[in-house]
């Protein structure tokens, strides 16, 4: 992952989408925005996300409802609930949903900044994990090719 990694803001608040956009691409982020839960799915099947920081409150649907939503188009990504609304049961239900994070507005940027680097950081060495495995795989494959072949030369 030489690249920055990319994250979607989605929030129907044109000045919270707005301020998080500046404050990651600050960080050197990629930054990409949807104002509604449609938008974001048809986003993440068009394109790759790291991240996505998904308000609780959208226009056209419950953030808990996106998580399952988007996770069904992206796995590997990592999905942060954002609430102005905290309860115990929405943060329950974020979580049982596939939330890997929730962030209480307003939001304390340091945390932010913090939470997602944590993510990201976990997510490449789940990246790295799995890519030595997939390795290992093919490698071990290849020499259980080789011997079926000797097999059938002889």
């Amino acid at each position: 992952m030489n690249s920055m990694p990319s994250i979607l803001i989605v929030d129907d608040d044109e000045s919270i989408r707005r301020t998080l956009a500046m404050i990651l691409e600050e960080r050197g982020y990629t930054v990409d925005t949807a104002e509604s839960g449609r938008e974001a799915i048809q986003k993440s099947m068009e394109n790759f996300y790291n991240l996505a920081l998904i308000d609780i409150k959208l226009p056209d649907m419950e953030g808990t409802s996106l998580l399952t939503e988007m996770k069904d188009t992206v796995p590997k990504m990592i999905k942060i609930i954002m609430t102005g609304y905290p309860t115990l049961e929405n943060a329950i239900e974020a979580v049982n949903k596939g939330a890997d994070g929730y962030i209480i507005k307003p939001i304390n940027v340091d945390e932010l900044l913090r939470k997602i680097e944590e993510h990201l950081e976990r997510q490449r060495k789940e990246r790295k994990y799995s890519e030595e495995k997939v390795a290992e795989f093919i490698e071990s494959r290849i020499r259980e090719l080789e011997q079926e072949s000797k097999r059938h030369k002889q």
